[in-house]
């Protein structure tokens, strides 16, 4: 319903996909991606503003399952013009099925470009959050959760270097994310879609370019525990995207996990050849 002025109002099974889905997203990646029962609020009545205000009912998850919760969403972000965008958030998760799922998070961030020249721009994000139990969850915790990205984009060629880190116990909790599109960090193998106990370090680095219409990229990752002591192993990650007009694309992608003996995984290695139509 868009009857309201600079209003959108959003009811029923929908796509919910905020700042860059670290916390609420779609898994666009799977082939059933995850949709919610829910009510969204947009706003932008105020000057380089948009508010989103929600209520999520119920998850229709990557796995044909539905996850009944309560769980209210707010999503503030203010454009600062040629600097890039400041979010203030709160997710309050209730999950009815698995408590341990539960939790409160509050964070802030502030991420974007700053064009240099005509072929140079400057790239960063810097990202806090807090994270502890809500409602039924039976463990009684407190956890933090940062991310730090600086690079650059210089001509045509985009290179980045950056850190995250969700925060551990050491016992049965940790900084968890199970509302995001988790595919997307610390891996393409999916090795810590759920954080280990100990937390999780991700110091990473990223290249990536376009050579006659075709997208390339790697990253690397080294992943340790959140206080850099336990090393759980290391990811070698590589793409290619090719699209053909305006509809046809071609994806090759290919990760590969070495790991080391502190959290008891194997060496793995993922491949994907994916043709798309979109229309």
């Amino acid at each position: 319903y868009k009857g309201l002025a600079d209003t959108e109002i959003k009811v029923g099974r929908q796509r919910i996909k905020l700042d860059n889905d670290r916390f609420i997203g779609n898994v666009g990646w799977r082939q059933m991606e995850m949709t919610y029962d829910a009510v969204l609020v947009t706003n932008k009545s105020l000057p380089n503003t948009s508010i989103k205000v929600g209520y999520i009912n119920q998850a229709q998850t990557i796995i044909s399952t539905v996850q009944a919760m309560q769980t209210p969403i707010v999503n503030i972000a203010y454009n600062i013009k040629g600097y890039g965008k400041l979010v203030g958030y709160t997710y309050l998760i209730d999950n009815n099925e698995n408590h341990n799922k539960s939790n409160q998070t509050y964070g802030v961030s502030f991420h974007g470009k700053r064009k240099i020249n005509e072929n140079i721009s400057a790239l960063y994000r810097m990202e806090y959050a807090y994270q502890q139990d809500y409602e039924q969850n039976p463990n009684n915790y407190k956890v933090d959760y940062y991310h730090l990205i600086g690079g650059a984009n210089v001509y045509g060629i985009t290179a980045k270097a950056g850190m995250e880190q969700l925060g551990g116990t050491g016992k049965n909790q940790a900084f968890q994310t199970p509302l995001a599109t988790a595919h997307a960090f610390n891996g393409w193998s999916d090795q810590f879609l759920a954080t280990p106990k100990d937390g999780l370090r991700d110091v990473y680095a990223l290249l990536s370019t376009k050579v006659q219409g075709v997208k390339l990229m790697g990253v690397y990752h080294d992943f340790s525990d959140d206080t850099g002591s336990m090393h759980y192993g290391k990811e070698w990650d590589f793409l290619a995207v090719k699209k053909f007009g305006k509809h046809y694309k071609l994806l090759a992608k290919y990760a590969y996990f070495n790991a080391d003996s502190a959290l008891s995984k194997f060496d793995t290695q993922n491949f994907w050849l994916q043709a798309g139509v979109s229309f």
